[in-house]
C-alpha cells in the first residue's frame, strides 16, 4: 500500500552507477553476481532466495540500460545463466 513520503526520514535519489564502476574489464559475470555487485557486495556472496530475487529487480533494468556497454557470452549449460561482461 502507498505511503505519504512525509513518513520517511531520509529521500534520496535514485542512481544508477555506470558499468565500469562495478564490473571489472577482464571478467565476465552472471546476472546474479551483476545484482550483488551492484549492491557493493562481493561477487559470490551466498544469499538466501528472496535477497537474491530482490537484487535481480535491480540488476536486469540496469543491464538494458547499459546494453550497448556490454557483451554476451552463452551459458556452459542449458540450466545456468549466461555471462556479462564490458564491451
Amino acid at each position: 500500500m502507498p505511503r505519504p513520503k512525509d513518513e520517511f526520514d531520509d529521500l534520496r535519489p535514485l542512481e544508477f552507477r555506470e558499468p565500469e564502476e562495478v564490473l571489472d574489464d577482464d571478467e565476465m559475470y552472471t546476472i546474479y553476481e551483476i545484482g550483488r555487485l551492484l549492491q557493493g557486495l562481493e561477487a559470490e556472496a551466498e544469499l538466501d532466495v528472496e535477497t537474491e530475487n530482490v537484487l535481480m529487480d535491480w540488476a536486469i533494468p540496469w543491464l538494458i540500460k547499459h546494453a550497448d556497454a556490454f557483451v554476451f557470452a552463452e551459458p556452459s549449460a542449458d540450466d545456468e545463466p549466461g555471462y556479462y561482461g564490458l564491451a
